[in-house]
């Protein structure tokens, strides 16, 4: 319904009878001429791997960081999000489904060339470039070409993803991205099998390798009835990220709300988040965050210390911020872990 650009793949190897290995995500699809892997928008063609989709935006918004969600990312600043179309995953609660679970030939997209984006990224006053909405690992080869434009024009860039890259990916595109919010989605494989049709294990081993190469990274976990909202599940995942990121790194419980094929159950109660924000915090977390409950107290940021609200925010914005300059709290000196500014736009360094 729109423009495409089919471009060469990255990270695939030749296999017998014109068949590929992708070597992008953790599927490591094994794809026969004339078919397309998992996220439908990489092809084998006469045994050669092309992605459909570089350059190819379904969604585009000037979002506030906070809804990412980052909350320890230069905030109170806007990201220039943009999306495609596609993923590596069928997570059957998926909020963005008509972008995510379809192929390019039916989506309405257009063609945004790496140098028209970034331009427009600085005409709109973000501080940085964020690939969400859907997938972006699978949007590898734009991403990277884009993210290494942005770098040079002074923007920072964000993934908001799913985690299932795999490390030659990761580590391709870390130099030139600033930050991610990985969303573990559960803590346990059957859940990655039976929701998302995938595994556990290599959103977590991506993580940990994301933290090693100098990502700012912050964990999302959203809660839904019933499939993953057991206490002994909120303390073996708290647990997992002290032990594995470590106690400053935030983790947000949000909230789950009727989407696509889960429309059957109820919200998450918000005793449910509360209670995993208590877990978390006892298992020694210093950031942990409630979300998709508007003004709720624990979508403040507070002093691990001595217990000072520093940030207070609102839908998805600032509303308060008490932290000094140089990132430490006004009350007892306690060092935050902020990265970059507070409200620092672009047009503000030139």
């Amino acid at each position: 319904m729109g423009i495409y650009v089919i471009r060469k793949a990255m990270f695939y190897e030749k296999l017998e009878d014109n068949k590929v290995r992708c070597g992008l995500c953790s599927h490591r699809c094994r794809i026969a001429p004339g078919k397309r892997g998992i996220c439908r928008v990489r092809e084998n063609r006469d045994g050669e791997l092309y992605s459909l989709i570089y350059g190819t935006v379904s969604s585009e918004a000037v979002d506030p960081i906070e809804k990412k969600p980052l909350y320890h990312f230069y905030p109170g600043s806007f990201a220039y999000s943009v999306g495609t179309v596609g993923c590596n995953f069928r997570c059957r609660h998926c909020q963005n489904w008509a972008i995510s679970q379809t192929c390019v030939e039916d989506a309405y997209v257009r063609d945004i060339p790496p140098e028209k984006l970034v331009a427009r990224a600085l005409m709109s006053d973000s501080r940085s470039i964020a690939w969400t909405y859907n997938e972006p690992t699978i949007w590898h080869e734009y991403s990277y070409e884009c993210a290494k434009l942005a770098k040079e024009a002074g923007l920072g860039t964000v993934y908001v993803t799913n985690g299932y890259m795999t490390p030659e990916a990761l580590r391709h595109i870390a130099p030139y991205l600033d930050a991610a919010n990985i969303d573990i989605k559960a803590f346990t494989e059957k859940f990655y099998r039976e929701v998302a049709s995938a595994k556990l294990a290599p959103v977590l081993e991506s993580s940990i390798l994301a933290k090693e190469l100098g990502i700012h990274l912050e964990i999302t976990n959203l809660v839904i009835p019933t499939h993953n909202d057991a206490p002994d599940e909120f303390r073996e995942l708290s647990r997992w990220v002290y032990k594995n990121l470590g106690p400053d790194t935030p983790l947000h419980f949000t909230r789950f709300h009727p989407q696509y094929r889960m429309q059957e159950l109820p919200p998450t109660p918000i005793e449910t988040l509360e209670l995993a924000h208590k877990i978390a915090t006892e298992e020694g977390l210093n950031y942990v965050y409630v979300g998709n409950v508007i003004g709720h107290e624990y979508d403040s940021t507070f002093c691990p210390n001595c217990g000072k609200r520093l940030i207070r925010r609102g839908l998805f914005e600032v509303e308060e911020y008490e932290i000094t300059p140089d990132k430490t709290c006004p009350k007892c000196g306690e060092k935050i872990p902020i990265t970059g500014e507070y409200g620092k736009k672009f047009e503000e360094e030139i």
